[in-house]
């Protein structure tokens, strides 16, 4: 069953190994997603903090570098309206902090927006016709994921829980991506807001695949060959990974983020919601420390990160990821600062031999 459920998934995506390049947003640009393509995995672009034009540039220059599948990753969250109220007891929170680094709380301006999929976005990459196409926090409405379709373009959706998993086969994805507990970034959830209702991956994979008839995916703490092998063996279809590749040259991972993440005393992580206001994985750091890993004052998804920005971008400055969300899955301690295809190799090493022909 392995076997067959790893060629089915290849069949769709049209890559040479089951392994899938996670996107991470504000930490990679193309260059990562072609490395991962060309070395025979499905590098992954993440589009959801991009302006049209940036979005534009990245998929001409990485369709020129690469002839293999690749994928383009979305979001399909439904943005809040502003709440005032809210945004200021939240930087009244924060006020110290901005104080302490010498900043004008009242000059706070916007940082990159988190844009939702949309129809312009759909006319922006339709002469592209993406090979394959991927989406966190649900789906778009059905005229818009048909027309999707209609390109040729394979859909796949991260689910969190079972429920998620049967609602995104029933609403038009090809493929599931099951997200467990241990992935780092942000939690893929859009049925319930629960932190408590997620599971971590093996159970998550079992409960998907009980619940689906299509391909399942694995991610989250998959960091080496011998958890490739592991979770394989419990019948994902493949796996999707991105922590491990967070120090390759060809991510644009920060100087503080990869200082963290080689820290042997500091890469413990947690949930959290106090960088965008979504539940998210990350190192703990000085911000979770002190106002807690989840902090009712933080405003709605995406506009807790407005006030998180400059306190980030002073404190980068000064060398101190005191502020700065540093993403990573629970089991980061396979990073390493080496080519991307030389990652994806050993990773794939963990793959029976029945995978690899």
């Amino acid at each position: 069953m392995p076997a067959d459920a790893a060629k089915t998934l290849r069949s769709l995506i049209g890559t040479a190994l089951p392994i899938i390049q996670a996107p991470m947003a504000g930490v990679q640009n193309h260059k990562l997603a072609v490395a991962i393509s060309n070395a025979g995995g499905l590098g992954s672009l993440p589009c959801a903090m991009l302006s049209d034009e940036a979005l534009e540039a990245e998929l001409n220059t990485l369709t020129c570098q690469t002839n293999k599948p690749y994928n383009l990753n979305f979001f399909c969250h439904t943005s809040p309206q502003p709440d005032p109220a809210a945004e200021a007891a939240w930087r009244q929170l924060l006020r110290p902090y901005y104080d302490e680094l010498g900043l004008d709380a009242k000059a706070i301006t916007a940082g990159p927006a988190r844009k939702a999929f949309s129809s312009d976005t759909a006319d922006l990459i339709e002469k592209f016709a993406p090979p394959i196409i991927s989406f966190h926090f649900g789906l778009p409405e059905p005229p818009l994921l048909d027309r999707l379709k209609s390109w040729g373009s394979i859909i796949l959706a991260s689910a969190t829980t079972a429920d998620e998993g049967r609602w995104l086969a029933t609403h038009g994805a090809d493929i599931i991506i099951a997200q467990g507990l241990e992935a780092g970034g942000h939690r893929g959830m859009f049925l319930s807001d629960n932190v408590a209702s997620q599971l971590p991956l093996r159970e998550l994979l079992t409960a998907i695949q009980d619940s689906v008839d299509l391909p399942v995916i694995a991610a989250g703490g998959i960091g080496c060959a011998a958890d490739i092998s592991e979770i394989m063996a419990l019948g994902a279809a493949g796996v999707l990974i991105g922590t491990a590749f967070l120090l390759c040259p060809e991510a644009d991972t920060s100087a503080v983020h990869r200082g963290a993440l080689q820290n042997e005393c500091s890469v413990a992580t947690t949930l959290t919601n106090v960088f965008s206001g979504r539940p998210a994985r990350g190192i703990i750091n000085r911000l979770i420390k002190e106002i807690g890993p989840i902090n009712a004052l933080a405003p709605a998804f995406p506009f807790a990160s407005t006030a998180i920005g400059p306190l980030r971008s002073k404190a980068e400055k000064l060398a101190s990821g005191d502020f700065s969300p540093l993403w990573a899955g629970s089991n980061n301690q396979h990073c390493r600062n080496i080519p991307a295809a030389q990652v994806l190799a050993e990773l794939a090493a963990g793959l029976p031999e029945s995978f690899k022909t």
